[in-house]
């Protein structure tokens, strides 16, 4: 499978999640299976370019291409400056955001809410492969089914973005409406795909290897894309993609095997956000990580009152080194995040 130039490794993709695609995950993710990962969202707001939130999202030191970096926002030319920024930093495919159901995005009527508004998204996308075109970039989309039960227009939306130069559209299989909540339909990505010739990617609840092959026969799509499940569970990438493959499951991972994951990952976090930083925003991959575990819940309360990353790195590795005393493998299954009714990841900013 190709976006543009680039040949993807396999067709088991990693969802742009904001607050969680940074670029230790998406390298470890790459590095555990998954053909492709997108950046979190960057605004296409100048004066946060300089934040150190933005910064941090528009690191690609060291990672593996292709590097496909996601923007969002309402304003055309905004949006098009922003996707020359990121190409200057290192992005060779740009994603535009038309997903996000998160309500401190919608309400500036950014990710899904464009939905909502065919012409400005149209124009959105006009600039943005523009702006890409001549630098050889290739533009992807990633979007919802539509706006509501009573308005999804993701076919009628797929196909004017086709013509508009969009090489590869994604689509999560609710509205925004929905959330996270009910279960994704994937009739409407079915449709998106029989109605575009550009790749096509199946999101939303793809939880499993087995999940995977149904959603694949189910819509036709070239690709599925896996969000929440890899929250805890990064090494989901690899038996998808080897069951798809060759029909057969891998073992779950031995537990030495997930301690050295998890505590390589904690170091790389801490490097891209330092110490005070870090500590605290690594608390959730580690509370994912644990969750369904023997003693885990227990654990997560007393990691979670941690203020020194060398002691949270300690208390993680003495933590899964007792529990490589009591089994070789992880659990079936184990692992792997899943959002509560209501709940919405972090947004862009």
């Amino acid at each position: 499978m190709h976006i543009g130039p680039y040949a993807l490794a396999n067709n088991v993709f990693a969802a742009p999640m904001a607050g969680v695609t940074d670029r230790p995950f998406r390298q470890l993710c790459k590095a555990l299976g998954a053909g492709y990962a997108v950046s979190e969202m960057v605004t296409s707001r100048r004066e946060l370019w300089n934040s150190l939130k933005t910064s941090r999202r528009a690191d690609h030191a060291g990672e593996p291409g292709p590097i496909a970096v996601q923007i969002a926002g309402t304003d055309a030319a905004m949006m098009a400056e922003a996707a020359q920024y990121n190409v200057d930093r290192g992005a060779q495919i740009i994603d535009i955001n038309m997903g996000c159901p998160a309500k401190k995005v919608c309400n500036k009527w950014a990710g899904s809410a464009l939905m909502q508004d065919e012409s400005l998204a149209l124009q959105i996308v006009q600039a943005v492969v523009a702006a890409c075109l001549p630098r050889g970039v290739p533009v992807t989309l990633k979007m919802r089914t539509g706006w509501c039960q009573a308005h999804r227009n993701a076919v009628a939306l797929a196909r004017r973005f086709e013509e508009a130069g969009v090489q590869m559209l994604t689509v999560h299989g609710r509205t925004r409406d929905q959330g996270y909540r009910g279960e994704a339909e994937y009739d409407t990505i079915a449709a998106v795909k029989a109605a575009v010739r550009v790749p096509v990617v199946a999101n939303g609840d793809i939880t499993s290897p087995h999940k995977a092959r149904e959603v694949l026969a189910a819509t036709g799509a070239d690709a599925i894309m896996i969000g929440r499940a890899a929250q805890g569970r990064p090494w989901i990438f690899r038996e998808v993609a080897h069951f798809l493959a060759t029909g057969t499951e891998l073992a779950p991972p031995l537990v030495a095997e997930v301690r050295r994951l998890l505590l390589d990952h904690l170091q790389d976090h801490y490097a891209l956000y330092g110490h005070f930083t870090g500590v605290r925003s690594a608390r959730k991959h580690i509370g994912w990580y644990v969750r369904d575990l023997p003693g885990g819940a227990a654990f997560r309360d007393r990691m979670n009152q941690i203020e020194d990353s060398a002691a949270q790195w300690q208390a993680v590795a003495d933590y899964l080194d007792g529990l490589g005393q009591r089994m070789d493998r992880m659990p079936v299954g184990a692992a792997g995040a899943s959002l509560d009714a209501g709940q919405e990841v972090e947004a862009a900013a």
